[in-house]
């Protein structure tokens, strides 16, 4: 009896949780205003109040929405997105998939523009093909892989490097050695000359 009873208390929980204004945006009836409150997609509340009509989120550092965040909204008629740095890669395909299947006279597509890749940057969202978003997926890719080359290449250039200065330190070495051991050779031959002459005068005379 209790687990029917709560079973028929969970929707009504559901929908007080889903008609409560989401944290740090403010709202006013059915109006949601989370604009220009520097809200980043990771801090971007993961759901809005069921009957929304009206949602802004203009002026903000969103740069793609989470898939399914306005799925919910059967009611809304207007939505604010310009003023974000969208950035079109594989990331834009919700927000893009959502603006295609609204009415023009929503006008939530305006302003929506791409502000990276710079290949696509200006670009309204809207009119992105997908081959286009598909394609600049990958540019970021071919980014790391240039530094990876790059970042091999100095680091080949260095063993390199290392490698001749270590050479030309073993020859330079080596020589030194060798001229050290010519100088003792010459110092030990220079000092047992004069013995010999010393000697010289004693074996003449027992001869």
């Amino acid at each position: 009896m209790k687990g029917l009873l709560l079973l028929c208390l969970l929707p009504l929980f559901g929908g007080q949780r889903s008609s409560a204004c989401p944290h740090p945006c403010s709202c006013k009836g059915n109006q949601v205003n989370c604009s220009s409150m520097s809200l980043k997609s990771s801090s971007l509340p993961t759901s809005f109040p069921a009957g929304t009509t009206v949602l802004h989120l203009h002026n903000n550092l969103l740069t793609s929405l989470p898939n399914g965040i306005l799925d919910d909204l059967a009611s809304v008629h207007s939505v604010s997105l310009h003023g974000n740095p969208w950035v079109c890669d594989c990331g834009v395909l919700y927000l893009r998939a959502w603006l295609l299947r609204q009415p023009p006279a929503l006008k939530s597509h305006v302003g929506v523009n791409c502000s990276s890749p710079p290949s696509l940057r200006g670009r309204l969202v809207v009119y992105l093909s997908e081959r286009e978003v598909l394609d600049s997926c990958h540019y970021w890719y071919c980014d790391l892989a240039l530094a990876s080359q790059v970042c091999l290449f100095v680091f080949v250039v260095v063993q390199a490097g290392l490698l001749v200065a270590l050479i030309v330190f073993l020859r330079k070495f080596k020589r030194l050695s060798k001229e050290a051991k010519r100088t003792t050779e010459e110092s030990f031959t220079a000092e047992e000359s004069p013995r010999e002459n010393e000697y010289a005068p004693l074996r003449d005379s027992s001869t």
